[in-house]
């Protein structure tokens, strides 16, 4: 099952890693949403629901740093968030995934490997193994399905050594094999020290406790 590195103290355990403070953000003069407060601490689920148009892919790119916000800061643990302080900490995934279509999917996770580093206890083959995708470990990404394609991404969870997830829509093209993939992976992470934030329409069925949870009006 997959793993999370744990944070060294309960001190650190208790801090935010993530803190919002009055984020907004506007579109033609007009809100898409906010001001939003929250903040996500290890070991912590957070769910960004709502319909298609609230904002939620608006916040996530934000939050990874692809817009910037009108209103409000970000804080990272307890600094004003930049990529180059929270780099390796966080890894995003979302509607485009970001594979090379002409690679495998061993070499597309053998060049994130080498971009955002490696989570020991994990290796290539054992994680696409876990995500479903044993025997096409050498197949270029291109003759793959869109769910397949998707699982590719999942292994990344696996194999970079990041305590935040940011997921866009996770269960977007899965079945529901994929689906119930993406909630296991989750629950490891969170198990072992591990945060997520995840926007979802809802097909969320964690069991690890009850997750924070922010609803975006279109």
């Amino acid at each position: 099952m997959a793993s999370a590195p744990s944070l060294d103290t309960p001190a650190q355990r208790g801090a935010p890693l993530l803190e919002a403070r009055a984020l907004a953000f506007y579109r033609q003069d007009e809100a898409v949403f906010g001001p939003l407060d929250f903040s996500l601490t290890a070991s912590e689920l957070m769910l960004i629901e709502g319909d298609n148009g609230s904002g939620k892919t608006t916040l996530m790119r934000i939050l990874t740093g692809l817009l910037r916000p009108e209103e409000g800061e970000l804080f990272w643990r307890g600094e004003r968030l930049t990529w180059d302080r929270c780099s390796g900490e966080v890894v995003f995934l979302g509607h485009q995934l970001g594979l090379k279509a002409e690679l495998s999917a061993r070499e597309n996770l053998a060049f994130t490997i080498g971009l955002h580093g490696h989570r020991n206890q994990s290796g290539i083959e054992q994680a696409l193994t876990q995500v479903g995708l044993s025997g096409l470990e050498d197949e270029p990404v291109r003759k793959l399905s869109a769910g397949q394609k998707k699982r590719v991404a999942l292994a990344r969870l696996l194999l970079v050594p990041a305590i935040l997830w940011l997921l866009d829509e996770p269960y977007a093209n899965l079945d529901r094999a994929g689906i119930e993939l993406v909630d296991v992976l989750l629950e490891a992470h969170i198990a072992h020290g591990g945060s997520a934030l995840v926007t979802s329409h809802g097909a969320v069925q964690f069991h690890g406790g009850e997750p924070q949870r922010i609803h975006l009006h279109d």
